[in-house]
């Protein structure tokens, strides 16, 4: 995306494409209002109009009412991309939405291109980038929790956190180079133990920033649940009761489950993507030794895995012993299934339930959140951490900092603790968009739906 079309005025749909009982057309830039002008009709023009008036009227192309629409005006730099925008509130048929659009390119508008409404918002001040992010997050939220995090985010709890601590960055590095100027004079504005004493405190809280991570990530994007174990101890059971719905195919016939069925969940506001997996274990059938191994790569990504064991074959050592090796790093969960069949069974585990009965699946699904969230001292009102862009600045800023502070330590010249600062400064301006090289942006925006 080139900055130079941001002089020109665009149009895009702004609500899903489809028959609907209302669409949204959304333009914005310098020629917005005149650009509507040239194709509606109603009591007054919309250019005489105040901001944020809505006027009745309809869309009239060669004395032809294409259609009766809603039209809401908006003056610069009061509106969502801080230029001149209109939206024209239709009836949702494709037909009228395509015939409008038409219309508006006839007349010199542009279709918009992925995110560009909300790249403009950036660019003129509006938002922040770590902001406009979080406009991305909010459309594609799934749960409370994802949403009340986006929510925070645009509300800038992370963006005032990153700038205060900017700020007082750039505050040390402005002694220093000022020192750097005053090198023959030999002034010491600042002394080295309060350099330290401040980068230390800097260090803390991004430290503090960068450990609320897992748990940003899990509100924002989910856990990757692996559900594994041998044919027939009820991995696809568990699976519908979660669900509450028959999603897999259970029978008594070990291997029925031959590719990964994936599902999703919420438990108490948490996503989980669930993936039920074929059984492990050595098969000469061709298609099952191929859900087998597709039952690998799920326990390769999951970020939690579920071993099932049940009452009469226990757990599976192979399936342990796979689970080990190929997710070190995921929380691994043994839960005994079928105790409805033995309840006197004595065979460890962390959790024991029944997939007919229930018994015990509300301890179990408890137990998912505890371990996927820990037990954090925050919320998603907080400022937290949950992109992994903000994540690996956050990082480099922290490392930069760390240097600039053996280097104060070292009794280097201001020039290398300047520069260090400077380095961590840039890192830190880098999650709100403020030094962000244009590349990035235009991938960030590239991922937005068209019309936001």
């Amino acid at each position: 995306m080139s900055n130079h079309f941001t002089k020109d005025t665009i149009v895009a749909i702004a609500t899903p494409p489809g028959v609907g009982a209302i669409s949204v057309i959304r333009i914005s830039g310098a020629d917005a209002i005149g650009a509507a002008d040239s194709i509606f009709t109603g009591k007054s023009k919309l250019s005489d109009s105040r901001s944020h008036n809505i006027h009745y009227g309809n869309i009239v192309y060669n004395n032809e009412v294409i259609d009766d629409v809603l039209v809401s005006v908006f003056h610069n730099p009061n509106s969502y991309t801080g230029e001149n925008a209109v939206e024209i509130n239709t009836h949702g048929s494709p037909l009228i939405i395509k015939r409008i659009m038409e219309l508006l390119i006839l007349y010199g508008v542009r279709a918009a291109e992925p995110g560009e409404f909300t790249k403009r918002a950036f660019l003129n001040n509006r938002i922040d980038l770590a902001q406009a992010e979080a406009v991305a997050d909010i459309i594609s939220a799934r749960t409370d929790a994802s949403l009340r995090g986006a929510r925070s985010q645009l509300d800038g709890m992370l963006s005032a956190k990153v700038s205060e601590l900017r700020e007082k960055l750039i505050k040390i590095s402005s002694y220093i180079e000022l020192e750097l100027d005053f090198t023959e004079e030999d002034i010491e504005l600042i002394q080295k133990d309060e350099i330290i004493r401040n980068i230390d405190e800097i260090i803390l809280e991004i430290k503090n920033l960068l450990s609320t991570y897992s748990f940003g990530r899990v509100i924002r994007d989910g856990v990757n649940v692996a559900i594994v174990g041998k044919p027939n101890v009820g991995k696809s059971s568990i699976l519908n009761y979660l669900l509450k719905e028959s999603r897999a195919i259970v029978s008594e016939v070990p291997g029925t489950t031959r590719d990964i069925i994936r599902e999703e969940v919420s438990i108490d506001g948490v996503l989980f993507k669930l993936y039920d997996t074929a059984g492990i274990r050595l098969s000469e059938d061709v298609v099952e030794k191929e859900g087998v191994s597709r039952s690998i790569e799920a326990v390769k990504i999951a970020d939690m895995v579920l071993i099932i064991g049940d009452t009469e074959l226990g757990f599976s050592e192979e399936v342990n012993d796979e689970v080990s090796k190929l997710n070190e790093a995921g929380a691994a969960i043994k839960v005994l299934n079928k105790i409805d069949l033995n309840p006197e069974c004595k065979i460890n585990s962390d959790y024991r339930i029944s997939a007919v009965t229930g018994e015990g699946i509300d301890l179990l699904m408890a137990g998912m959140k505890e371990a996927s969230l820990g037990s954090p001292s925050y919320s998603e009102k907080d400022a937290i951490v949950s992109n992994i862009r903000h994540y690996n600045c956050l990082k480099k800023a922290k490392e930069n900092l760390i240097k600039a502070r053996e280097a104060t330590e070292g009794r280097l010249t201001g020039e290398f603790i300047a520069a260090d600062l400077r380095m961590a400064e840039n890192d830190l301006g880098e999650v709100i968009g403020l030094v962000t090289p244009d590349d990035i942006l235009n991938n960030i925006f590239s991922n937005f739906c068209i019309g936001k």
